[in-house]
């Protein structure tokens, strides 16, 4: 049947007319030419339409919106450009036709389609504001939401080009040419919605620029020596990137941990990247890095005490990001890192690695005396760097959870390893694979250093003592072994 013969005989009643539309669109959707018996194109039921489309993707774009966004008057119109392209096309078949019934068709149908699409997006955005939707589905969502829009424009080219009869081969142009069409228009306007948040560049204050370097030397002037004849842990935290508040949380919540629970009060220091942190924390740069563990290595028993080291940032192969605009810095890399340790001074090492491809550390940080653990694998991402988490899915899972409740930091890695896959596997992610590697004569000593660490309640002290040609081990009072670095080396073959 041809568009000249198509007939429509408004209802009597709105409502009627309404739901109307609405099963002639999901006939259109399922590309079936029933629409056509269904559809009643009635310039109030276009105007209602239309409004509800308007109101459905303002409702949209006003959830996806973030803290601070304005009305974009340029993305309204952008939105606005294909209701008039269909209505335009409508007005052109109508008069090729002579059938003026033929006009609000297309647009009608187009419009209610748009308008359920925006509605199921804004239930769909109104579930992740109160995160209840899981993570994986985050990153086929765009997808998905480009994939509606295409569709409803598609299906009404579809159930068109059969009632006009149009050869296969002209239905697959004009199908590949609208996709095509359609793709280019939508990311180019991505960053144009109804609602937009206006960039705003970080500054640099004049009192931050002078703040920063008293805020590093109360920091490295708050490191206090170490008590010879025992055992004292440091702590230094890294949080590189600024934009994320999560490696900033991540950081201070595991110095607390450490300054608290494992009594490193005195012996920490955190470098800070942060929009927000100018003022009232020392920065995290490879020379804020640099002179931080200098001064620890300086304040250190070599042979006695311990460092643990945690960088917590967005990461690449042998990169851990350092970023704060608007300074310019370089970011840190494992070779460069290992220089710096070994002109510290610092002997005995615990470093945990909180970024993506975190593994690719391991080689170039790996030394006898170095325990390092990583939150994925060389070759894998770790997840959880969102602004609304306080902590990564590792950090989460290895500081806040398995730390803790156990008394060994392998065992506490085992712990916190099941629980990053457990939760990888519910929000169907690629498997992070946390590492852990130790150091031959750390392996020893690792025992005596984490009774010291966890354990505060005891008065006993383990120190680690070092001769021309050995090693060794002391757990004092209750009990004294003496093991050398030549029996480390057998025992490890």
């Amino acid at each position: 049947m041809s568009l000249t013969s198509l007939k429509t005989v408004s209802l009597q009643r709105f409502s009627l007319n309404f739901a109307a539309n609405i099963i002639a669109t999901l006939w259109m959707l399922v590309g079936s030419t029933r629409a056509f018996s269904w559809v009643k194109p009635t310039f109030v039921q276009f105007a209602v339409f239309a409004l509800l489309a308007l109101g459905s993707n303002v409702l949209f774009s006003w959830l996806a919106a973030e803290s601070g966004s304005i009305f974009n008057e340029q993305g309204l119109v952008s939105y606005l450009i294909w209701p008039m392209i269909i209505l335009l096309g409508g007005i052109i078949l109508a008069r090729r036709a002579s059938n003026q019934a033929l006009v609000f068709v297309p647009v009608v149908l187009w419009l209610v389609a748009d308008t359920l699409s925006a509605l199921l997006q804004s239930l769909v955005q109104f579930f992740g504001s109160y995160g209840w939707l899981p993570n994986w589905s985050y990153s086929f969502l765009p997808v998905l939401f480009l994939v509606l829009f295409l569709w409803q424009t598609l299906a009404l080219l579809w159930i068109f080009s059969r009632r006009l009869r149009i050869p296969w081969w002209e239905r697959i142009i004009v199908l590949v040419g609208a996709v095509a069409l359609l793709t280019i228009w939508q990311r180019n306007v991505a960053d144009q919605p109804i609602f937009k948040q206006i960039p705003v560049e970080p500054v640099l204050e004049e009192a931050a620029l002078y703040q920063q370097p008293r805020l590093l030397q109360q920091a490295l002037d708050s490191i206090d020596p170490s008590i010879d004849g025992k055992t004292d842990w440091y702590f230094m935290g890294v949080a590189g990137f600024s934009d994320q508040n999560v490696f900033r949380s991540e950081i201070n919540k595991v110095r607390e941990l450490f300054d608290v629970r494992f009594g490193t009060s005195g012996h920490s220091l955190s470098l800070i990247n942060n929009t927000y942190s100018w003022l009232d924390e020392p920065i995290a740069t490879k020379t804020s890095i640099l002179r931080g563990l200098k001064k620890i290595g300086q304040q250190m028993n070599a042979d006695e005490d311990v460092l643990f080291l945690t960088l917590s940032s967005h990461g690449n192969q042998d990169i851990v990001q350092l970023a704060n605009p608007p300074l310019a810095m370089d970011n840190l890399d494992a070779t460069w890192l290992r220089d710096a340790l070994d002109a510290s001074g610092i002997r005995w090492r615990v470093i945990v690695v909180s970024a993506c491809y975190s593994g690719s550390f391991i080689d170039e940080l790996a030394s006898p005396t170095t325990v390092v653990i990583t939150a994925s694998a060389a070759d894998r991402a770790s997840f959880g760097c969102t602004n609304t988490a306080e902590m990564t899915y590792f950090g989460q899972a290895f500081f806040a959870e398995s730390l803790r409740g156990n008394t060994s930091f392998e065992s506490a890695f085992k712990d916190a390893s099941i629980r990053v896959n457990e939760r990888e596997s519910a929000m169907g992610f690629e498997p992070s694979e946390p590492q852990m590697v130790i150091g031959s004569l750390m392996e020893t000593a690792l025992p005596a250093f984490e009774q010291v660490l966890f354990d505060k309640a005891r008065p006993s002290v383990a120190s680690i003592t070092n001769n021309a040609t050995s090693t060794t081990v002391n757990i004092l009072p209750d009990n004294a072994t003496n093991i050398s670095v030549d029996e480390v080396e057998i025992a490890a073959e």
